[in-house]
């Protein structure tokens, strides 16, 4: 089992930056993969950025990629995601997830068992 928690979500207006944390608990952090989605009102979960258990592997969407920099902290068990020049768009709860098989990085959603509750960020135009 893995316990997620995410944190650092909030209401910011366009071109501002954010920086998310996810704290896990409950299996050996620096083991396994780990990802962020993002889920919008009315759209599906959609994959926002992952890294592999050391770190030196990284994957984003196109639509992230330039602007949101994932990295982890495995002495503190903790996931990042630091998120710049902000947009409307990239209004959405974000979520933290594990795979299923923590081995490899994979980027659709149904490769993931384990989530956090999620957090609000909020982009002003």
């Amino acid at each position: 089992q893995v316990q997620l928690v995410e944190s650092g979500g909030g209401l910011v207006q366009a071109g501002d930056s954010l920086r998310l944390s996810c704290a896990a608990s409950g299996r050996t952090f620096s083991n396994f993969a780990m990802a962020w989605f993002r889920q919008a009102p009315g759209k599906g979960r959609e994959f926002v950025a992952g890294i592999n258990w050391s770190g030196g592997s990284t994957i984003y969407a196109d639509s992230v990629k330039g602007r949101f920099t994932i990295s982890r902290d495995n002495a503190k068990n903790t996931l990042y995601l630091q998120m710049s020049t902000l947009k409307p768009e990239d209004t959405s709860v974000y979520y933290c997830a594990v795979p299923r098989d923590g081995s490899y990085l994979p980027t659709l959603r149904l490769e993931y068992t384990y989530w956090g509750q999620g957090t609000q960020v909020t982009v002003s135009s």
